[in-house]
């Protein structure tokens, strides 16, 4: 699986299966949402085995440390041989998870206008809050 070329690290995180294409892998890392051994890097940057990556996804950040080089992109099991999270960021993403599904629904922001449904929830609530302010 290792390739004696030198990989970028956009074409690993690609390669990796954290993005889809390296388009993503490399807006994500100039946007500083991956950071090699704790410092922003460029998307040329060629990781080390034992390269220590925080990669931020969304709600999580994955710590991970670099297992070997490639540059190709295989099957998911084969990817995930490139790469080992470490114990500390798999407890933490755990806890996060644990925690937004504990806050519920509620805590989402939709990026769209308010449904039919819930603009009369919103109504709805408004109304009852005022109303328990007049009193």
């Amino acid at each position: 699986m290792s390739d004696d070329g030198k990989a970028r690290l956009d074409k690993w995180l690609w390669a990796a299966r954290f993005f889809k294409t390296r388009a993503l892998a490399k807006a994500a890392i100039e946007g500083g949402k991956v950071h090699c051994r704790g410092e922003r890097c460029k998307p040329s940057k060629e990781p080390k085995v034992g390269d220590e990556l925080q990669i931020r996804q969304g709600h999580d950040t994955r710590v991970v440390v670099v297992r070997e080089l490639s540059m190709v992109r295989r099957g998911a099991p084969e990817a995930q041989l490139l790469y080992e999270e470490t114990a500390a960021s798999i407890a933490q993403r755990e806890a996060a998870a644990a925690q937004r599904r504990a806050a519920g629904p509620g805590l989402l922001i939709s990026e769209q206008r308010p449904t039919k449904k819930q603009r009369r929830q919103i109504h709805r609530f408004r109304d009852e809050r005022n109303t328990l302010s007049d009193e």
